[in-house]
């Protein structure tokens, strides 16, 4: 698959065709949406600054003047940030992203192998619909990463029904048995994946789990198990961040709450789809992180803010 180009300006087309021909008006409309372009106002269509950009907007001037109409290409340089920032707006993808991931989470909770023929067919589907939506991403981020991953993921266990394997990344499975009563290290001063992660540990994995705190993981304990830092036993795979290594690890995705939790917590860390409580536990978050200098202490109130989403995703 090939990166989209990040451009370093716009191209604009102006166009306006005679209220009677609305057959090159719809022709001309589809071709622009085929491009991804943005709509700025009726007539007005705007795409990042390229070559292939620049001829596919001259083609469909040539389209209109051929029509009875009138068209320009403009080019614009370096807009001042805020409009910058407005125009790359109007090309998120972030939301169709979200409906494929919806849709393989689905499928991915249905799997069976009497179904598998199934849940294949529907798989290339949704291939195809990420594809169609990555070639017209310009500014392709986490939301893109995180939704090719789950495809993939799902692509492998069609693969080999039945078969033990490995997840994408290569996340071992592992028992929770041989885990229980460790030593676990991750770094001082804990934001979100940390905090949720050793919410995690001690909640699900390991309940009498002991956490360091390291202020310089150089000095990780020889016998801890190491999170969320840079060569840790668990952390970032992919577009997956600790939390949903961990879940990978021991086979807790299966858990529907935790799932979704870590979706929430991958959107806080790293960015990708939007979830709608995350701007209340990012708030609520800082606000503990900010008043609470005591990491272990933290913990607690941060583990009992995971402990009432827990609650609440149960009971929708």
């Amino acid at each position: 698959m090939t990166m989209p180009i990040a451009p370093t300006g716009w191209r604009l087309l102006v166009i306006s065709l005679p209220s009677n021909r609305a057959t090159p008006r719809m022709r001309v409309w589809r071709a622009l949406k085929g491009l991804g372009a943005a709509v700025l106002r009726d007539g007005v269509y705007l795409l990042p600054d390229s070559q292939s950009a620049q001829a596919a907007l001259t083609q469909q001037a040539i389209e209109v003047e051929r029509s009875g109409g009138t068209a320009q290409v403009l080019r614009v340089d370096a807009p001042e940030a805020d409009q910058d920032r407005q125009f790359r707006a109007l090309f998120d993808r972030a939301d169709d992203y979200a409906r494929i991931m919806q849709n393989a989470r689905k499928l991915k909770s249905g799997l069976s192998p009497r179904r598998f023929a199934v849940a294949a067919r529907t798989m290339k589907q949704l291939r195809r619909e990420f594809e169609s939506i990555y070639a017209t991403d310009y500014f392709p981020g986490p939301a893109s990463a995180q939704a090719g991953e789950l495809l993939a993921e799902m692509e492998m266990a069609l693969t080999a029904p039945g078969e033990p394997r490995m997840l994408v990344g290569c996340i071992p499975r592992l028992s929770r048995r041989d885990y229980r009563g460790r030593i676990w290290a991750t770094r001082a001063r804990p934001w979100v994946d940390r905090l949720a992660s050793a919410w995690l540990i001690k909640r699900f994995i390991d309940p009498k789990a002991r956490i360091v705190w390291l202020k310089d993981v150089k000095t990780c304990p020889r016998r801890a198990l190491g999170f969320d830092f840079d060569g840790a036993a668990f952390t970032h795979v992919g577009a997956r961040v600790t939390f949903e290594v961990l879940l990978a690890s021991f086979a807790l995705e299966d858990d529907k709450v935790l799932e979704r939790l870590g979706q929430l917590v991958h959107y806080l860390d790293v960015g990708g789809v939007p979830v709608a409580e995350s701007a209340g536990l990012e708030t609520l978050l800082k606000g503990a992180r900010d008043s609470i200098p005591d990491d272990n202490k933290l913990l607690n109130e941060a583990s009992r803010l995971f402990d009432h989403l827990y609650s609440a995703y149960q009971s929708q």
